[in-house]
């Protein structure tokens, strides 16, 4: 668990008992103005889905779990402020896009943070406890895939680390557009 420098937050494996407010802050983060840019559902996908689905979701990424942990900022109310999530990917699979995985690494998905959070380096935290757990299972890279046009996202992840690698992935129904991987090698 970290703390941000002024002490106002708590960095933290989310618990299952708090689906609830995963699924608030997923639904928030999915009325973003780049929402449609950075994540592959809809809202109205999301919010149609039932509570076993948030559930399970919340359980799967929670401390304790080998495959998944999805990371959140707490605020000092109490609130989930920001979140994003590591996926352990293995060798012999194939990826969410059909790419096959050639090494263990981590994916990450599903970064958000509330507007009012931002710019106070809250989401480098963010990215710190969620490399520092995927360093720990033996992870040797950790990847991520952002839209070419989500400046704001490339900017970020830039500066925390993360490299081209030179594959894209093309975007169904959306000519011309296409995402790009990032990547973080282990050292």
């Amino acid at each position: 668990m970290s703390t941000s420098a002024d002490e106002r937050y708590i960095v933290r494996s989310i618990r299952a008992d708090e689906w609830p407010a995963t699924k608030e802050l997923r639904l928030t983060a999915l009325r973003d103005p780049v929402a449609h840019l950075a994540y592959l559902e809809t809202y109205e996908e999301a919010v149609a889905r039932p509570d076993s689905f948030w559930q399970e979701r919340a359980a799967s990424a929670a401390g304790g779990s080998a495959a998944a942990r999805q990371v959140i900022a707490e605020g000092p109310d109490g609130q989930l402020v920001g979140t994003l999530t590591v996926l352990v990917e293995e060798p012999g699979t194939t990826d969410w896009a059909g790419f096959p995985v050639e090494r263990r690494q981590g994916h990450v998905v599903g970064v958000y943070m509330r507007p009012e959070h931002r710019g106070c380096g809250l989401t480098e935290l963010l990215f710190d406890e969620a490399l520092e757990w995927a360093w720990a299972r033996g992870l040797e890279r950790v990847r991520l895939i952002v839209h070419e046009d989500n400046g704001r996202a490339l900017a970020f992840y830039r500066k925390v680390g993360f490299e081209p690698s030179g594959v894209t992935v093309p975007l169904d129904g959306q000519s011309g557009s296409s995402e790009r991987e990032f990547v973080l090698e282990r050292g």
